[in-house]
């Protein structure tokens, strides 16, 4: 998919990954019950943040990154239909080792 976005300083992109629509026991979640995903993977990052300094702080996480971010973080877009996040670097919690696409 061509991103038509650039986050700027320590911003990121995510794509959610949605959870399963069933239950192990097969009962199909309406989208009401559903939880809010909290894994994604990275479509773009900014260059980093500028220190007190002037100096630009590198960026953790890369295109790519399949990562846990803060259940209620970031801001929701919508582009082509497709659901984004945009989130600060900070939001991100963790990357998922091994799970480069």
């Amino acid at each position: 998919m061509a991103l038509n976005l650039r986050p700027l300083a320590d911003r990121v992109i995510v794509e959610p990954l949605e959870r399963d629509e069933k239950t192990s026991s097969g009962i199909y979640l309406p989208e009401t019950a559903k939880e809010k995903p909290q894994e994604g993977l990275v479509m773009a990052a900014g260059p980093g943040r500028v220190d007190d300094s002037g100096k630009r702080q590198a960026m953790e996480v890369s295109v790519g990154d399949k990562v846990i971010f803060a259940k209620y973080s970031g801001t929701e877009v919508k582009i082509d239909d497709k659901k984004l996040l945009i989130l600060s670097e900070k939001d991100i919690l963790a990357i998922i080792m091994g799970n480069k696409s």
